[in-house]
């Protein structure tokens, strides 16, 4: 039997009729809205794209946001005064500094001026160790949109063994805290993993984030398991999309390389996937709609822990003493 398709867009649009509905309480009962600035440095296509998307998503729920875009020459100072100015400004509840930025900038440096409790991206050493330690705070939005995918999909991932290919600070490691936290029991391999499939066919749950397109195939998967694709990979050989689609699928692939030069495809051969797993996550309208969705719904969590928690309080206070670089 072929495998359920989970769909991120049934999902991504429940988690932003929920922030929609959650603006809207802040607005009639506390008399504010949650505020996400995005600031984009240069005209990369990708990241403009990326920018325009989250700006229009957070107007729609009613979100306020603001767009700030730089030139690619922009000084590293200069970008750093408009980070600290933004931790400054008390309507501010979320900062995105859309990567990449230019090679002459640090990535590191900036990301970690963000205050923490304005950091929506989940990416500030501060947020990684709560979350490593199991504390509730901003986690990094796709390793997030997993956990609802598979929660709201009626996915069971207590005590069930999770493998995840990928070590990075944006997916990998993040979502092994995010599923230790849900009690399963996980393992992380990576480029230097001995005998991969022999690993991951283990997996009652498997989750792809190694960036390599269709790498993972049919003897990767163990027999019903739910199969979790973070890639976005675009492919323009249409020798190599005939390995990774099949007929009515192959054909609407086949007429996007044409019209656009290349088709998004993930991480996991699909053609091979749908035969061994009991569920899997396509691309696109997998995981990269949820994203999005889980950037508002951490604006809007970064406005209420800002102005209602304790510890809100705590880290504000910690942060008044870092508004100069």
């Amino acid at each position: 039997m072929p495998a359920r398709l989970l769909s991120g867009k049934t999902i991504a649009d429940e988690i932003k009729s929920e922030v929609a509905a959650e603006a809207d309480y802040l607005r009639a009962h506390h008399g504010f809205l949650p505020c996400l600035v995005a600031v984009r440095v240069g005209d990369d296509p990708a990241s403009s794209v990326y920018v325009a998307s989250k700006v229009k998503t957070a107007g729609e729920l009613g979100l306020i946001s603001e767009h700030r875009h730089l030139p690619a020459d922009v000084g590293e100072a200069e970008l750093a005064d408009i980070v600290c100015e933004l931790n400054r400004r008390d309507d501010v509840d979320g900062i995105l500094v859309q990567l990449p930025l230019p090679k002459h900038i640090d990535e590191r440096r900036i990301l970690e001026l963000i205050d923490p409790a304005k950091d929506v991206d989940g990416f500030h050493p501060i947020n990684a160790g709560r979350l490593m330690q199991g504390h509730d705070t901003l986690a990094p939005c796709t390793p997030a949109g997993i956990i609802e995918i598979l929660k709201r999909s009626g996915i069971e991932i207590a005590g069930k063994n999770v493998v995840v290919v990928g070590r990075s600070n944006i997916v990998g490691k993040p979502m092994a805290m995010l599923l230790l936290h849900e009690n399963a029991t996980v393992t992380i391999c990576h480029s230097q993993t001995r005998d991969l499939s022999l690993v991951t066919r283990r997996a009652d749950i498997l989750v792809a984030a190694i960036g390599r397109a269709g790498f993972i195939r049919g003897d990767h998967i163990g027999e019903g398991a739910t199969v979790i694709d973070v890639g976005m990979n675009n492919v323009s050989d249409k020798d190599f999309a005939r390995e990774l689609f099949a007929d009515e699928d192959l054909e609407k692939r086949l007429a996007v390389i044409d019209k656009r030069g290349f088709t998004l495809v993930g991480d996991v051969n699909p053609r091979e996937a749908i035969n061994r797993a009991g569920a899997f996550t396509p691309v696109p309208g997998g995981v990269g709609l949820l994203t999005v969705a889980m950037l508002m719904k951490n604006t809007v969590k970064a406005a209420k822990i800002r102005r209602e928690t304790p510890v809100a309080r705590e880290i504000n206070s910690f942060n008044k003493q870092k508004t100069t670089h």
